[in-house]
């Protein structure tokens, strides 16, 4: 069983962010693709998503995450003492979501960004979608 992260391949600070889930997911239980490319827009079809999405998005057991939710359901499953970060999820939506808008609307400021999409490292490769439907799998329906 896994789980996709799809994120923004231009934005530095959701790259770097990838590297961080890379080195501690110790079980290689996600996937990722950049919100930009074929994979998630496969992904994301016919699901009701706001247009222009600045967020990370998971994809996981069916579900679609976004926002803070997104980010600490995969603290949940990284190495160290990340997962407990998870214990975040008992705050509501409506407070933890204006500080990740927060961070989201001025990444490209703090962190910069690039021109195109990250590439990842022959090391990681294989665990980016490059299919919208790697493995036969439907898209699962969006939730917060």
């Amino acid at each position: 069983m896994s789980a996709a992260v799809l994120f923004d391949g231009v934005c530095n600070l959701c790259n770097a962010s990838v590297a961080f889930i890379l080195r501690r997911d110790r079980k290689a239980y996600f996937r990722f693709a950049s919100l930009q490319s074929e994979a998630a827009k496969g992904l994301l079809q016919g699901h009701s998503l706001e247009a222009g999405l600045d967020s990370i998005v998971l994809l996981e057991d069916g579900k679609c995450f976004t926002k803070s939710t997104a980010a600490l359901r995969i603290a949940r499953h990284l190495g160290g003492l990340w997962p407990l970060l998870y214990a975040f999820l008992i705050l509501p939506r409506w407070i933890r979501d204006p500080i990740y808008d927060w961070v989201a609307r001025n990444r490209y400021r703090w962190f910069g960004h690039r021109e195109s999409c990250m590439l990842p490292s022959a090391q990681w490769k294989d665990r980016f979608l490059e299919s919208p439907l790697a493995g036969g799998e439907n898209p699962p329906n969006p939730q917060n």
